[in-house]
């Protein structure tokens, strides 16, 4: 890489520290600090939205669909698209409503969970949030890690696992939400910018247009039906339950002034999902497939490319000219770091919000350093934790399987039941992850190709509606 692609790197990334440096004053209270003050502009929150949902994992992941699958890969995210816009009409306007019935801001989803059923459960869905995102922080920060080892060789993953680690605990520890979501504002106009504007065209140029790509791919890789109805269900399983139990996604919506503001952030959320950053991704990895094939990008150690995931990088450090690399590269990595900040924030959000006994009235300053030091505490776990588990990512997966498979039901039940009661919801917590992680654990052969996740979100749901109608029975007779 050249020495400009590496100045602009390290200018990017301390940029970022700037922008949480600046905001290390300006939160006044944990509301402050956890919501943005709950007045958040509606562009800014649907661009952190994206970064958050996409950032991390599906920017990866896209690249190597569309190098494994082609533009069919793009589906992914249309599952991402119909989360944001269900969760739009369904859950934002109850969870607004919640609280105002409520009569004070939410700062956390178990605070949710403690509004709609008691503080068991919203203590037993602390719990699962903290082990689910802090895990996720790590799983986050050793894939962006891994990727490096693609474009920067004179560095070890561990070695970038500290500097991208530590950038984003420090400029999340000191800024809080507001540096969160600024910095993904900035990180998602210059990817988007520098993939679609530039990484697309001159990948296309270089290739040799329509005629150089064709002799090197199959019709399938073109089409938009060249996908099974099990990977259309798994995605769908998979992702759109999210949008209702993110805790990523939940301080969000507590970061917007009202109803309206939060729904148009999800709106703007979703299309920026599919179609914008969806077939940029899949199109990115083929062209990158195409790019291995005529020798354009070369593999380092020779041979084809056995991680999929990694060619998207390769491409761009290949075909960018010097100065535009680092940009886009900057801009690449950071989105992935924007998903480990966001869940960092998940993570110190319940422990400030959920665990510890109620914070001293009047002494907002204490609580904003209080929340400063638990998110810097958990980053630099997450990061310990990524450094020495090499299966961190699997492991984090199981907790964030978890996570969805028992959160889910319990929010959707209240979105349309009157009557709530706190024992189903635990029962359905602990029912539905748990099925899920052991199957996943136990590497069966699932019907029909199934995910898991279908699976434990089945016996949550049973198990919810069994027992709620039980305690109907009791409560009327």
């Amino acid at each position: 890489m050249a020495t400009i692609d590496i100045i602009i790197f390290a200018v990017y990334f301390l940029l970022m520290l700037s922008v949480g440096y600046y905001f290390l004053h300006k939160n006044e209270d944990e509301r402050d600090y956890y919501t943005g003050g709950g007045d958040m502009k509606p562009g800014h929150v649907g661009l952190s939205v994206v970064a958050t949902d996409v950032g991390g994992g599906f920017s990866i992941g896209l690249g190597g669909l569309g190098f494994t699958m082609g533009l069919s890969g793009s589906w992914l995210l249309f599952t991402g698209l119909i989360g944001a816009w269900i969760s739009a009409a369904l859950l934002i306007p109850k969870v607004f409503d919640w609280q105002k019935k409520h009569g004070r801001h939410f700062l956390t989803l178990p605070q949710v969970f403690g509004f709609l059923y008691n503080k068991n459960v919203a203590y037993v869905a602390a719990i699962i949030s903290i082990v689910g995102y802090t895990g996720f922080t790590s799983s986050q920060l050793l894939a962006g890690a891994k990727l490096t080892s693609a474009t920067f060789p004179e560095l070890t993953i561990q070695q970038m696992l500290w500097i991208m680690g530590g950038i984003a605990v420090l400029y999340t520890m000191m800024g809080g939400m507001k540096a969160v979501i600024y910095t993904d504002t900035v990180q998602w106009i210059v990817l988007l910018v520098g993939l679609m504007g530039v990484a697309i065209p001159m990948s296309w140029i270089a290739l040799g247009g329509l005629d150089g790509i064709k002799p090197y791919i199959d019709n399938d890789m073109l089409r938009l039906n060249n996908i099974t109805w099990q990977d259309i269900l798994n995605w769908a399983v998979t992702i759109i339950p999210i949008w209702f139990v993110g805790m990523t996604l939940y301080q969000r919506i507590f970061a917007c002034k009202d109803v309206k503001n939060a729904k148009r952030a999800w709106y703007i959320a979703g299309v920026l999902e599919w179609p914008f950053m969806a077939f940029t991704g899949v199109a990115l990895g083929l062209l990158a497939k195409v790019a291995i094939l005529q020798g354009v990008v070369s593999v380092p150690g020779g041979g084809m490319l056995t991680d999929s995931e990694l060619g998207l990088p390769l491409l761009i450090k290949s075909i960018l000219p010097a100065g535009v690399t680092g940009l886009v590269l900057a801009a690449y990595f950071s989105a992935v770091l924007s998903t480990a900040d966001s869940c960092l924030m998940a993570a110190s959000g319940s422990v400030v919000g959920d665990l510890v006994p109620s914070k001293r009235k009047g002494q907002h300053k204490s609580v904003v350093r209080f929340s400063q030091i638990s998110t810097l505490l958990i980053g630099v776990f997450a990061i310990l934790l990524a450094s020495i588990m090499e299966n961190v990512l699997e492991l984090m997966l199981y907790a964030y399987a978890f996570m969805v498979s028992g959160l889910c039901v319990p929010i959707v039940a209240a979105i349309f039941l009157k009557k709530r009661y706190p024992q189903p919801a635990i029962v359905s917590m602990v029912l539905g992850g748990a099925i899920t992680i052991t199957l996943i654990i136990s590497e069966m052969d699932l019907p029909y190709g199934l995910d898991a996740n279908i699976f434990g979100l089945s016996a949550a749901a049973i198990s919810y509606v069994l027992i709620h109608m039980v305690y109907l029975r009791i409560k009327k007779g």
